[in-house]
């Protein structure tokens, strides 16, 4: 039989368990998730940021998911996802449609055109948006094609047939692509710019799901082409993989670095509204790379409740701040730019538009 100070003591480590247990309940119930979707471009990022934000912040759950921009934006204007990350900005139609979202530039990124010429991977071709044009319309269809040729003089192109790759999904990195196509060749390229376009029946052509799966399929397919978001740089490297010089809006051949982004967005985000909705794409200048863009995230004005919002507005602040997101030890992994100054200050003002 328990004396009485046994039976006390049982009872009160009784009740500081269950006290315990309803504090972690409390403590559970307190937590925020917030889940994000979209652009396989921007998902490496996302995944340097969340990890990096939640250790400082451990009351906050953050899902990210490499859906393919399209998906993106369709499951941030219904409301599924309080961030839909996309590399296209709403257009106006669509923005008619869901005047409640917000279009939120969070870094700059580009947009490599890559291939698998085994004789010339090692080499930069030099490209430019007729030829990419005429490839995909299958209007160019061999790799010694005279026209090519004429651009890499010294460099020995086989007679094989090229196998252009297209995203099988909704991407933004194909509206990157194609309004490239559309800016740089519009006397050739009738099919239009967006996340999803009818590709002209290429014989050969293949599509591929995200930007894996287009590293993937270049790399299994001999004479082969492909759009690919930069943050995928290093995967093209690591498979021997060629990277293509391009011709920009000046006649000038060039890659995507460090010094050519820049030129580019320098050009372009003085123009910048303050819907932050705006091409970057076909900047002119000597050194500007032609294929750069805002990478966005999709919000929508009103959330939820006050937690998720002040939640939402908090990660997106430390995101794009210097001493944050937008520093150079995560944008550098991805082979990204920082928001220019003016670009952060609109940033910022529309993410001060999140409420509750």
């Amino acid at each position: 039989m328990l004396s009485k100070n046994c039976s006390y003591r049982r009872s009160m480590k009784v009740i500081a368990g269950a006290a315990l247990a309803a504090s972690s309940i409390c403590a559970a119930s307190a937590a925020t998730t917030l889940n994000e979707t979209g652009s396989s471009l921007v998902y490496p990022l996302f995944n340097l940021w969340v990890p990096a934000y939640t250790q400082m912040h451990q009351d906050l759950r953050i899902n990210t998911a490499s859906t393919g921009s399209g998906t993106g934006i369709a499951q941030s204007t219904q409301g599924i996802v309080q961030m839909g990350a996309s590399d296209a900005y709403l257009s106006g139609a669509q923005m008619k449609k869901h005047p409640q979202m917000l279009n939120i530039p969070v870094a700059i990124s580009s947009q490599m055109i890559t291939y698998n010429v085994p004789s010339a991977n090692d080499e930069h071709l030099k490209l430019s948006g007729p030829v990419l044009a005429a490839i995909y319309n299958g209007k160019i269809r061999y790799w010694n094609n005279p026209t090519i040729e004429s651009m890499n003089q010294g460099v020995k192109l086989p007679h094989k047939r090229i196998v252009p790759i297209h995203r099988a999904d909704g991407s933004g990195d194909t509206f990157l692509f194609t309004q490239f196509l559309h800016k740089s060749a519009a006397n050739t390229w009738k099919t239009g710019y967006g996340t999803t376009v009818s590709w002209p029946n290429v014989q050969g052509g293949i599509g591929a799901t995200g930007n894996s799966g287009m590293v993937t399929a270049l790399g299994n397919n001999p004479y082969s082409i492909a759009y690919i978001g930069v943050s995928y740089k290093d995967q093209i490297k690591k498979a021997g993989l060629g990277e293509a010089k391009l011709k920009n809006k000046s006649g000038h051949y060039v890659l995507p670095n460090k010094q050519t982004v820049p030129a580019a967005a320098a050009k372009m985000v003085p123009k910048t509204p303050k819907s932050e909705r705006i091409s970057l794409i076909f900047a002119p200048g000597k050194q500007s790379y032609p294929i750069i863009n805002y990478e966005y995230v999709l919000v929508q004005a009103k959330q939820s409740d006050e937690q998720t919002a002040d939640s939402l507005k908090k990660f997106l602040t430390w995101a794009v701040s210097e001493d944050g997101g937008n520093s150079m030890q995560y944008l550098n992994q991805v082979h990204f730019m920082p928001l220019p100054k003016k670009a952060r200050k609109l940033t910022e003002t529309q993410i001060g538009k999140i409420h509750s």
